[in-house]
Order: C-alpha cells, then sequence, then structure tokens
C-alpha cells in the first residue's frame, strides 16, 4: 500500500475528519475548503476514469469523455485491479445504494 509511507497520527487524524462528514454538502464544503479548483477536478477525473473502467469502457471512450491522457487511464487501471480493492468495495455500495441506477 503506498499510503503506509504516510501512516501516522496526522493521516489518521485526516481520516477521522472525512469520516465525520454527513452529507454531500458537508463533502462539498469541505473539499472547498482543503482542495483548490484544479485539484479536485484531477481527483474528479480519476474518479470518471475509474468508474468507466469499472464498466468496461474503452481507452478512446474514457479519453474523450473524461479528458484523460493514457498515461492517466493507465495509472488508475493499474490501482482498480492491482490496488487495495477500494474502487470496487466503492462502486459496489453506490450500486446498492442507488439499485436504479445502471452506470
Amino acid at each position: 500500500m503506498l499510503i503506509n509511507e504516510l501512516k501516522g497520527k496526522a493521516l489518521d487524524e485526516f481520516m477521522e475528519g472525512i469520516l465525520t462528514l454527513e452529507t454531500k454538502e458537508e463533502c462539498y464544503s469541505f473539499f472547498d475548503d482543503l482542495c483548490t479548483v484544479n485539484e479536485i477536478k484531477t481527483l474528479i477525473q480519476r474518479f470518471q476514469v475509474a468508474k468507466m473502467l469499472y464498466n468496461n469502457n474503452t481507452y478512446n471512450k474514457i479519453e474523450t469523455e473524461a479528458g484523460a491522457s493514457t498515461a492517466t487511464i493507465s495509472r488508475v487501471k493499474r490501482s482498480l485491479y492491482h490496488g487495495n480493492d477500494s474502487y470496487e468495495l466503492m462502486f459496489s455500495r453506490m450500486k446498492n445504494s442507488n439499485p436504479k441506477k445502471t452506470d
């Protein structure tokens, strides 16, 4: 796990703080305070790429729709298929909480 290098009191407190957020609005406010617009755009793009890969979209479609480079797609793909299964956990939970959504 790459994040192991950062583990410690500060990272634990950061994660605990995120876990206290209860609504989308609270998340919007927190990330607006924490990140620059470009940092948020980068996070959103990586999330979109992961979701599109998870749904078996092609690199070409991902490049076009998410505006991601092949390098970004490859990096996210590596995490998706050889990481900590966090994307799988999140996407399956999102699907189960919204069973009518197909994407």
